[in-house]
């Protein structure tokens, strides 16, 4: 049985976003840089960052609740489908902060790895797609940020027919 794919539900999903915004992050971290970029995203793990965090995704899902879109596998300890556990996600920026990079905005989407080449991202992916052209926005289009050293997201985003759109550099706050 492939996973539903549905809006994001804080009673719910909440925890389960979480681990997965984990192991995203620590993806980023460790396959994508050096020692130090891994120290930079595993130590902003906090329970602070967590609450922060789940805080600024309810506060985007009450903007478009289609924002945050789960994959959930089978069904919960309460018999219902979709109530199971999460193994993706896609988080598109609402509308209202479309001026960012003037376009729909894909800010994240990950899927557990063991769910990887499943169709789960694609299905993800359609769902980001759907909301972002029910967007109104300056430039028709998704734009998202590919580290250059993640050859499988990289493969996957040409594959879904995506070009480069520019390069993304960045500085420390604290040398300013």
């Amino acid at each position: 049985m492939s996973p539903e794919i549905r809006p994001y539900d804080r009673e719910r999903d909440a925890d389960g976003l979480y681990e997965l915004k984990i192991a995203f992050e620590r993806g980023l971290g460790e396959n994508t840089g050096g020692d130090g970029k891994a120290a930079a995203y595993e130590g902003k793990l906090t329970d602070a960052y967590r609450e922060r965090w789940l805080d600024w995704v309810d506060r985007c899902v009450a903007d478009d609740d289609r924002c945050v879109t789960v994959a959930v596998e089978g069904e919960g300890e309460s018999g219902t489908p979709g109530d199971g556990a999460l193994v993706g996600y896609a988080f598109v920026l609402p509308e209202r902060l479309s001026m960012v990079w003037d376009a729909a905005v894909l800010n994240e989407l990950f899927v557990a790895p063991e769910h990887r080449g499943t169709g789960v991202a694609d299905d993800l992916l359609d769902a980001a797609l759907a909301l972002g052209a029910d967007q109104d926005l300056p430039l028709d289009r998704l734009v998202l940020d590919v580290d250059p050293a993640n050859e499988r997201a990289k493969g996957f985003y040409n594959r879904r027919g995506f070009e480069p759109w520019g390069e993304m550099v960045a500085r420390p706050l604290d040398d300013a």
